[in-house]
């Protein structure tokens, strides 16, 4: 099968390189021309525009987004739409917003376009153990794509699902990605608690490496926790500054939205929060509190 390939970013060329030594054809574009050139060295055909990408794709046309959300999803589904002919179908493997998919779905559909929106998750190691994919659209138009899916999952049979219309791709991504933050969050403290108990001296790669094998707690992610402890035990030279992406607040509107309790989710999102504050006035203003009620000690800076 052929299709194209926007944003040749780090996730976008691995899987454009896993569908290339999975027996398919893949034309690529990248504003980056260093972006272009290296994936031409992985058997991409590399153009130059969106224009030229979308004329050298037979048709019905198959076009696949790996491009940040927001803005730039956007002006890439707009500068597509006009280039598109009826039958062809965009995909967006990006982390969007559901409902921004929801919009963009609605306005190809006027179009008699094809819409599907494809929740990734692999990250860096997609392409060697390749990718879980949770995929929204209509069956058919789902169902043409499937050799695609077959190719970028860990086997054709796993890791993959068309989970429901269009939208519920980047919705169940998004919850994903909820969970995600909890587990992260909950390593994170457990870690933190050991490395605190001074007087037994832990080898916190030790305990990762033990808890792999056999613990309730293990993890993929625990796998790569405990990598990391084993390269850098300290985290030397890594800032306490924890970034989001969104999926994580999104999934919290979405838990106030349904009025489902979701304590842990909230609470790693704030912890995230906190994580950028280095000069805490909510922090002064308790210990002023401690001061003022009890006569506690304030800590100079």
């Amino acid at each position: 099968m052929e299709l194209g390939m926007v944003g040749l970013g780090r996730m976008g060329a691995n899987m454009a390189e896993r569908l290339v030594k999975g027996g398919h054809k893949v034309t690529g574009f990248d504003p980056s021309a260093d972006a272009r050139k290296a994936a031409e060295a992985d058997g991409v055909a590399a153009a130059t525009s969106l224009e030229a990408l979308v004329k050298a794709l037979p048709t019905p046309r198959v076009v696949w987004l790996m491009v940040p959300s927001g803005k730039i999803t956007d002006d890439t589904v707009n500068t597509l739409l006009p280039l598109l002919a009826k039958g062809d179908t965009v995909v967006d493997g990006g982390n969007s917003n559901y409902k921004d998919t929801l919009r963009r779905a609605a306005l190809y559909a006027e179009h008699d376009l094809g819409y599907v929106d494809c929740g990734t998750s692999g990250g860096v190691w997609g392409l060697k153990e390749g990718y879980s994919m949770m995929i929204g659209g209509d069956k058919k138009t789902v169902d043409a794509l499937n050799p695609i899916f077959k190719t970028l999952a860990p086997a054709k049979d796993q890791g993959w699902g068309h989970v429901g219309p269009v939208g519920s791709g980047h919705y169940t991504k998004m919850v994903h990605n909820g969970i995600e933050y909890g587990m992260m969050q909950a390593y994170a403290e457990g870690f933190n608690i050991l490395k605190h108990k001074q007087d037994f001296n832990l080898d916190l790669h030790q305990v990762g490496e033990i808890w792999r094998y056999g613990s309730v707690v293990r993890s993929w992610l625990l796998d790569l926790t405990t990598d990391a402890l084993g390269k850098n035990p300290n985290m030397d030279g890594i800032a306490p500054y924890v970034v989001d992406s969104g999926e994580g607040r999104w999934t919290v509107d979405a838990a106030l939205e349904l009025s489902v309790s979701a304590p842990v989710i909230t609470l790693s999102l704030m912890e995230r929060y906190r994580s950028r504050d280095d000069d805490s006035f909510a922090d002064k203003l308790l210990s002023s509190m401690r001061n003022e009620f009890g006569g506690h000690a304030i800590k100079k800076e």
